[in-house]
């Protein structure tokens, strides 16, 4: 179990999430194998439920199964097999093809910690589930219809990972520290929130080609469009006060996670490391958003090697001085 433990969270995780495995690397090791193991758990369902030319009910019956084999090790195994089939990206056929081995991993865990990974895949496939019922096969272009809607989905994927995140680090890494843990919770939900925002604002043309729209129907009819005015990128001017209200949204929630990071014991220096390069990276996006046309497919907003190579260099110069550190991130 050692040996597929290290290359499961090893070259598998890396290859198919360099940004993670970077954050996963700089984690204390009492927590990198649980927040390891969760995020292959979720990549893989994330896996079944992106995988379009399986029909959206089968995938369905199959995160059905998943999330079964996790609640209970004694339930049937689930064959992967149909679903690798027509899974064109290496990486993730590899992820697949090993999923009993992952399941196996969870199985290994303490019974508390199980529990959390557990309680944290029961969110998320649901989430899956929701989507998938509510979007299909993506023949036809569907919007979320509130601002409701558009918080619950952001919290299905990211926010309950920061809940997760902060009950496993709280318990390993300073459980002893007195601190305000309702609102420490609150801001790691807020946090995941912000950078699932963020992965909405930028890869919205992407949504929209596979028949999903994210923005809200109920604020782009504040606006005057229809979910398939955003597929023409001369509109982008007419969605632009609805695009800002999500970008100030999502520039709050990450402020939200800036505080979550400073909450941390000051000495804890590598899990302030792990949660500054996620907001600065999408702070980042986020500016280069309100420059750009969101709406254009190419080129695609993210940032570039350089840039994130600049910003591990300047979180870990600056980590040992308060000041210089807090200059890092500039609330709006």
């Amino acid at each position: 179990m050692a040996v597929a433990a290290n290359e499961l969270l090893g070259p598998i995780l890396r290859d198919v999430s360099r940004s993670f495995y970077l954050t996963l690397r700089v984690l204390p090791h009492t927590v990198r194998p649980q927040i390891g193991l969760a995020y292959l758990l979720a990549r893989t369902s994330d896996t079944v439920a992106d995988t379009g030319l399986v029909p959206w009910k089968d995938r369905v019956e199959k995160l059905r199964q998943f999330r079964e084999r996790i609640r209970y090790a004694d339930a049937l195994p689930v064959e992967f097999n149909d679903l690798m089939e027509h899974q064109g990206n290496p990486a993730e056929h590899r992820l697949m093809m090993r999923s009993h081995e992952t399941l196996e991993l969870l199985d290994s865990l303490t019974p508390e910690d199980r529990g959390q990974v557990q309680l944290l895949l029961e969110t998320i496939t649901r989430g899956q589930e929701l989507d998938l019922r509510r979007f299909g096969d993506g023949q036809k272009l569907v919007a979320l219809q509130t601002p409701r809607e558009l918080d619950d989905y952001t919290y299905h994927v990211a926010g309950c990972v920061g809940e997760f995140w902060t009950r496993l680090t709280r318990k390993y890494c300073f459980p002893d520290v007195q601190m305000d843990d309702d609102a420490f919770l609150a801001d790691a939900a807020n946090f995941g929130r912000g950078l699932q925002l963020v992965n909405v604002l930028r890869d919205l043309p992407r949504d929209l080609r596979e028949g999903r729209c994210y923005l809200p129907a109920q604020d782009l009819d504040s606006a005057g469009l229809e979910p398939e005015d955003l597929l023409e990128a001369e509109n982008m001017a007419a969605l632009r006060p609805v695009f800002n209200k999500w970008m100030r949204t999502a520039r709050a929630h990450l402020e939200a996670g800036w505080r979550y990071t400073n909450s941390i014991p000051f000495n804890h220096y590598r899990l302030r490391l792990a949660c500054a390069w996620p907001i600065l990276l999408g702070t980042k996006t986020l500016d280069k958003l309100a420059d750009a046309n969101p709406l254009q497919s190419e080129p695609r907003i993210k940032a570039t090697r350089g840039e994130v190579r600049g910003i591990i260099w300047r979180t870990v110069w600056r980590l040992p001085f308060r000041g210089a550190w807090q200059n890092l991130f500039t609330p709006a």
